[in-house]
């Protein structure tokens, strides 16, 4: 039966040298009381040190929250994660080589938990092959210091293959909603599951103890048994979260009970997009859509994909998921990424990445952060920053179709949008159509060798991924084809001998009258 304690005993659980898992999503899921428990002991006691910290997706708010507390020198020495840019503090002490420090793709570190618990031997998959995970590039390491390999490539039935390497966890953190006398762990008031499952039973298999926060407790045989998503047999202590503010359902959102299928809430309370350069890619992104589609969006620009479909009354005739479980619905945004509203069902994550392992979507909406004149794309790295990868490996390389949205340069970009033309009112100081980008998170080059249909869309032009390369097919109406898009580029394209005009309506202050 599991123990009831407080945040700071179970800090106290934790020593020195030990592996420990977090889960979460962005905030959903994440267990915050424990987090700050375990910093404010560090900072207190200088106690626990040495620590290896593994965790799937990215958990913090940019700031102080989530994986934040665990940025500290001394309190972690390898970090091996999903997406390091909402802890910054994190991926300070990895730019600044006071850490080792990996980050191999989310969904492949999902199912890494999965068989770690089954004692299988790690990870056998083609997820990251020609990106910089593969050890031929980069291995995944991201900080000098950094030198055991933890992947390698290895050749299966005449096929390579990448193996991410197995090996224990001491301390799993996760979360639910309720927990019963048992302590058996249900998530009714969670926008997702995330992985807690997986991680509790990779830390059980492995000898470690399992800490689970909750916000209540409940008597037992309250909670109906299939809504037991952690069973209290994986459990060895629970926490109570005694302030509300360390157990939010989002990291933007106390409570949302559209997020978690308690209401539904109508779409026309979506507001429509402001016409811009986003509203200019979204609206062209959605030209891409087929009927009945199943479809990923990525964070940020391909948000705006959504709401234009809404607008334009077809976005009934597709099924959006979030990498994290989210099944239908509408994805929220910001600090709610990862909760959907009015969602059909959320999945447990590992099993959300089965689905796009397994080529499950058809369309992958992803952002446009630098790409190459081999069709390559880097959200993972600028400058020495690290941003790191999520999802995005597993998405882009097995989708059906994969489209990249981002604006054309960055950094002051503005543009007039009116009357079905774009007009560049002030150029952005940085290209973003490089000879080579800085890291490879999509290999166009592996893209091409799967055939895999692959397109770029920016606010003034249009390129796909040919046999050629990349492949300029259209640009706005009103902007200048040497001077607002050639000259902007460090290589030039192929220009595809049909190049056309994109569709004046995406530039006009009406809708579209999109048609799938």
């Amino acid at each position: 039966m599991a123990k009831f304690i407080t945040a700071s005993e179970a800090a106290k659980l934790i020593q020195d040298g030990v592996t420990v898992a977090t889960s979460g999503f962005v905030g959903i899921g994440h267990a915050e009381a424990l987090t700050a428990a375990l910093e404010k002991r560090f900072l207190a006691e200088g106690a626990p040190r040495n620590l290896t910290l593994i965790y799937c997706a990215g958990q913090g708010d940019g700031k102080d929250r989530g994986l934040n507390h665990f940025g500290h020198e001394g309190l972690v020495k390898r970090v091996v994660g999903g997406h390091w840019n909402l802890a910054p503090k994190l991926g300070k002490l990895a730019v600044e080589n006071k850490i080792e420090a990996y980050n191999f793709p989310q969904g492949t570190l999902t199912h890494w938990f999965r068989n770690v618990a089954g004692r299988k031997p790690g990870v056998i998959t083609k997820v990251g092959l020609n990106t910089f995970c593969d050890p031929r590039v980069e291995g995944g390491k991201i900080s000098d210091i950094t030198k055991e390999d933890l992947v390698e490539v290895i050749e299966l039935g005449g096929e390579e293959w990448l193996w991410y390497k197995p090996f224990p966890v001491q301390v799993a953190l996760v979360r639910g909603t309720s927990a019963d006398e048992k302590g058996n762990i249900s998530i009714e008031r969670e926008a997702a599951s995330v992985e807690i499952l997986s991680i509790a039973q990779a830390t059980q298999s492995s000898g470690g103890i399992v800490i689970a926060q909750v916000e209540r407790v409940v008597a037992n045989g309250v909670i109906n048994p299939k809504d037991v998503k952690l069973p209290g047999i994986s459990v060895d202590y629970i926490v109570v979260a005694d302030d509300p503010a360390l157990h939010m359902q989002t990291f933007n959102e106390q409570y949302n009970p559209a997020y978690s299928g308690e209401t539904r809430v109508p779409l026309s309370a979506i507001a429509p997009l402001e016409l811009d350069e986003r509203k200019v890619i979204a609206r062209r992104a959605a030209m891409e859509l087929i009927p009945n589609a199943r479809v990923n969006l990525g964070i940020g620009m391909p948000e705006g994909v959504s709401v234009v479909a809404n607008e334009e009354g077809v976005g009934h005739m597709m099924t959006l998921t979030v990498e994290v479980g989210p099944v239908g619905g509408v994805p929220a945004g910001g600090l709610s990424f990862g909760a959907a509203t009015n969602a059909e069902a959320i999945l447990d994550q590992p099993y959300q990445f089965d689905f796009y392992d397994g080529g499950g979507v058809d369309l992958a909406y992803l952002g446009l952060a630098e790409t190459d004149q081999y069709g390559n794309i880097n959200v993972s790295k600028f400058k020495g920053r690290v941003a790191g990868c999520g999802g995005f490996i597993n998405i882009t390389q097995n989708a059906k179709q994969v489209i990249f949205c981002g604006t054309f340069t960055a950094g002051g970009l503005k543009v007039g949008v009116a009357d079905g033309k774009l007009n560049i009112l002030n150029e952005g100081k940085a290209k973003k159509f490089l000879q080579q980008v800085e890291q490879i998170t999509f290999s166009g080059d592996y893209a091409k060798k799967v055939k895999q249909s692959v397109t770029y869309i920016t606010e003034r032009a249009v390129f796909t991924l040919t046999e050629k390369g990349m492949t300029l097919i259209e640009i706005a109406p009103g902007v200048d084809l040497e001077k607002d898009v050639l000259a902007l580029m460090d290589f030039k394209p192929v220009i595809s001998e049909n190049l056309k005009l994109m569709d004046a309506a995406i530039f006009e202050d009406k809708p579209m009258g999109l048609k799938l």
